[in-house]
């Protein structure tokens, strides 16, 4: 494999994180480097910090991205008289570019907030907030001789479409079985004789949007008098519920060890099966997590009075397990994704992640 320039592996990361998703207020993409140099060896971090950036200066890295940028505000330099100055210095002295995906990287698919869904155990997770990307998944039962045909007027409403690729579904064959009643007139078998068939069990995502467009689309193009489908809205949950405060510590165990540790509100007794995640500082999300009716919402840098007024008015209880811990689960999951990019394209690349603690908490004092 050969090794690629910087702009090759800014390229499949802005793919990955497009800078158009990012909040307005947001300073995403690259902030520091050349884009004609070569880039093998990549440093993934939640923060860049000084100590960040030795690290990277020490395993010679190409690139350092983090998830927080280094100067999320306009500046008029970067002199060595302060701490930010002093790490955008050491970092161009060594070579190092660095490149930032924060809020981008928040929304992204297999992002932070995806990541730390896949941390906890949740499944058939969606946004917490509409958007028009949210999805729901369609089964039906279809005779095996008609599944084109269902699959074809589904893709025709805009099921099935992810990203470039479309009449996306899945199936498998098992035998279906069935009664006619006396008003029935059935497409396969007899009344009143028990009938059994091949049948196709078909999935499809469809835009929630257009979710009656395509419910129509199937029972018009679906052979049998009466259909069976389900509809599955995705959404975040616990495949095993469990008391808040099992749960709580599901959260300590799940996700990496700060000295602050995981604070928690709410009935230590409650059950907790839907759960809405926020990487990073997330009460100003409390309006759309209750408005999900989550048992749980876990965030990070949960304040006195936003709590306290959330709790007043919803059972919804909080879990805040601290900023870094929230953020982290996606380095892993980041770098995979850059390796496997660039080895589509036949370009090798080191990709590493590191393990410092970078949360500013150091200590927790008790009585």
């Amino acid at each position: 494999m050969t090794v690629p320039r910087l702009a090759d592996v800014v390229a499949a990361l802005d793919a990955q994180y497009p800078s158009e998703t990012a909040e307005t207020w947001d300073a995403v993409g690259l902030a520091l480097g050349d884009p004609l140099r070569p880039a093998q060896r990549v440093l993934f971090a939640v923060d860049p910090t000084a100590e960040v950036a030795a690290e990277a200066v020490s395993m010679r890295a190409d690139l350092l991205v983090t998830h927080h940028p280094l100067f999320l505000r306009g500046v008029h330099g970067f002199a060595e008289t302060t701490a930010k100055g002093r790490t955008a210095a050491d970092l161009v002295r060594a070579g190092v570019a660095l490149y930032t995906a924060h809020t981008n990287a928040d929304v992204a698919a297999d992002g932070v907030n995806d990541a730390l869904a896949t941390a906890l155990g949740l499944s058939e997770v969606s946004p917490l907030l509409p958007t028009p990307t949210a999805h729901d998944k369609i089964v039906t039962f279809v005779p095996v001789d008609a599944v084109d045909a269902v699959a074809a007027a589904l893709a025709d409403t805009g099921a099935g479409t992810i990203g470039n690729y479309t009449r996306c579904t899945w199936s498998v064959v098992g035998q279906g079985s069935f009664l006619p009643g006396p008003q029935t007139s059935p497409v396969i078998g007899e009344v009143g004789r028990v009938e059994r068939t091949s049948e196709a069990r078909l999935e499809i995502l469809t835009p929630r949007a257009s979710r009656a467009d395509a419910i129509r689309a199937l029972l018009q193009a679906h052979p049998y008098e009466e259909v069976a489908y389900d509809v599955y809205e995705l959404v975040g949950q616990l495949d095993d519920p469990m008391p808040l405060q099992a749960f709580a510590a599901h959260v300590a165990r799940s996700l990496p060890t700060t000295p602050v540790g995981v604070r928690w509100a709410g009935d230590p007794d409650q059950e907790v099966r839907r759960v809405a995640v926020i990487g990073g500082a997330g009460d100003s999300m409390f309006d759309a997590a209750i408005a999900s009716h989550a048992d749980a919402l876990v965030t990070a840098d949960l304040r006195h009075h936003p709590v306290s007024d959330a709790r007043a008015r919803s059972s919804m209880a909080v879990v805040d397990p601290g900023h870094f811990a929230s953020e982290w689960p996606w380095l892993p999951i980041a770098a995979e994704h850059l390796v496997s990019a660039m080895a589509r394209h036949g370009w090798d690349v080191d990709a590493r992640v590191s393990t410092l603690l970078t949360d500013p908490w150091t200590a927790v004092a008790k009585a």
